[in-house]
């Protein structure tokens, strides 16, 4: 019997686009941590620091979500 993936594949793709939305901020962060010293340079820079900090937990909840339904369906449990 072929099992229905569909779900674990949307999951996936939500991890895997989450990521890199993180790994955009994080770029967007250090492009920032490059450029001259003046304060708005600064407040710029500590701006894309909560953006990548907010990527990263959205990442991070994705991939507890997929995990978690990767673990019931190869396991049983979460």
């Amino acid at each position: 019997m072929e099992n229905d993936n569909t779900e674990l594949d949307r999951m996936q793709r939500a991890y895997k686009a989450a990521v890199e939305e993180w790994i955009a901020a994080i770029r967007a962060e250090e492009a920032l941590a490059s450029v001259d010293h003046s304060v708005a340079k600064l407040d710029n820079w500590e701006s894309a620091h909560f953006l990548e900090e907010e990527a990263r937990s959205r990442a991070q909840a994705a991939k507890k979500d997929y995990e978690g339904a990767l673990r019931s369906v190869m396991f049983g449990f979460r």
